[in-house]
């Protein structure tokens, strides 16, 4: 948690930006894995933590701009729940570390609003992600699922304060990063022909957990890497495969690190491994010396594909004009994704709230196959604090659909793309800031290119 006077600037240049109305924060609720006391892990809302500081299950809260209020709605610890948990601070007494001084009880809100409704006062309320959402909205204003409508000057204005990251907040995330390198590197020295996937995996969570650690998201640890987002976690790892590791640390403040990187499963990659790995370090490099303020980030998407095509067509993959096969969308034959996303107390930072608003600055997105994945496309900024994840996969599904309906086959050579159907897929992921004039590496260095990753390796 930062110092009070940070939560209590967020809040008021948000009342500046929304200008009038009632802004509604809904927090997160415990949620049973299988029976109510026996619960998932508690992960507060992010922009309920970003402007109350508060990782505390039962709370909602409202900013009144038109009648200068800020309220905390929350019950305080029974008897029962104090045996439980042991003694805590009073729920007033934590709210006053983010300069909150006024806090009712949870049920009171339901009054407030409805008070706030007959006044005809406009209520701002964010997108909802998860069914209780949906149930308060509905229960507190009558608002059933599926009729949401989100207040788009809300969205806007926590948008244009959480996009742009503080220096406190880059303490925290760089902190994420560093603790996501080790994580990685603790596979990179562990993996081998014989062990299974969810060894990795388990060596990867206790990096984590040994410093203080959750993760930012489900680990990624497959041999399977021609999948984006595979979390099956069973497979044995067998000479001449490789395992690409996606995987994060969130600090105790609830900021991000993610990272991927792939993994020999013998001391070295293979040739025909190293062909395609190198082109991917290659990828991944043009991007990251392309970051810099003013550069639209789409531009940065074409130059990692272009560079990938280049690769592949002096490998005999693809033929033709290769800055042609991107804008067509050939390549997404090979990197059928983005090329990263914003990030902080989110891992993909407020994609909850819409990638329209949040990567696009309300801009439409590309509705063609694998560019319309790319979750950021606008020009980059001073504070933007995001990924490069360039990749290449041999995708067996949709190589044979190309192929069958004969998709870019001014482009494509079919005959070659079907002999590396069995080869899986290459991704490597780094997190930057964005500067005054270019871009930062957040966290220790990853080992990128492939003698490194052989070194730590071995």
């Amino acid at each position: 948690m930062f110092a009070k006077e940070t939560y209590i600037a967020r809040r008021a240049k948000l009342k500046q930006a929304v200008g009038s109305g009632l802004l509604l924060f809904i927090g997160n609720d415990e949620a049973g894995m299988n029976y109510a006391d026996n619960t998932y892990h508690y992960r507060q809302d992010s922009t309920f933590l970003y402007f109350f500081g508060l990782p505390y299950d039962g709370l909602s809260a409202v900013i009144d701009i038109d009648n200068d209020r800020e309220i905390i709605f929350g019950d305080e610890l029974s008897i029962d729940a104090i045996v439980w948990m042991g003694t805590q601070p009073t729920l007033k007494e934590k709210s006053e570390l983010s300069g909150m001084k006024e806090v009712l009880p949870a049920k009171e809100i339901v009054a407030y609003l409805k008070k706030a409704q007959e006044k005809k006062q406009e209520i701002h309320y964010l997108p909802t992600y998860r069914p209780e959402h949906q149930i308060k909205l509905q229960n507190w204003l009558g608002i059933y699922p599926g009729t949401e409508k989100p207040s788009v000057p809300f969205i806007y204005g926590v948008v244009n304060q959480r996009n742009y990251k503080t220096e406190e907040e880059i303490v925290e995330i760089e902190r994420a990063c560093n603790v996501t390198v080790d994580m990685h590197a603790a596979a990179m020295r562990m993996i081998r022909p014989g062990i299974k996937e969810y060894e990795v995996a388990a060596v990867v969570a206790e990096a984590a957990k040994k410093q203080g650690c959750e993760l930012s998201f489900p680990i990624i640890a497959t041999i399977n890497g021609q999948t984006l987002h595979n979390h099956y976690h069973g497979n044995t790892l067998k000479s001449g495969q490789m395992l690409l590791l996606d995987a994060g640390a969130e600090t105790d403040s609830c900021y991000a690190g993610d990272m991927s990187s792939t993994i020999p499963v013998d001391s070295k990659f293979t040739t025909r491994q190293r062909d395609i790995y190198d082109i991917q370090v290659a990828s991944h490099e043009a991007a990251v010396a392309a970051l810099r303020p003013g550069v639209k980030f789409e531009d940065v998407y074409d130059l990692s594909l272009t560079v990938i095509m280049d690769g592949l067509k002096e490998l005999g993959f693809v033929k033709g004009d290769t800055k042609e096969a991107v804008k067509a969308g050939a390549a997404a034959l090979f990197m059928p994704c983005g090329l990263g996303h914003m990030m902080g107390m989110d891992v993909h930072d407020m994609e909850n709230l819409g990638e329209v608003y949040v990567g696009y600055n309300g801009r439409p997105k590309s509705t063609q196959f694998g560019r319309k994945s790319l979750r950021l496309g606008r020009e980059l900024e001073p504070g933007f604090v995001l990924t490069i994840e360039p990749g290449i996969y041999f995708i067996p599904e949709l190589i044979d659909l190309w192929r069958k309906e004969n998709r870019f086959a001014e482009f494509i050579n079919y005959d070659k793309v079907e002999t590396y159907k069995d080869f899986s897929g290459i991704r490597n992921e780094e997190d930057f800031l964005i500067t005054a004039d270019g871009a930062r590496l957040l966290g220790k260095k990853l080992p990128l290119h492939a003698e490194d990753v052989e070194a730590l390796h071995c």
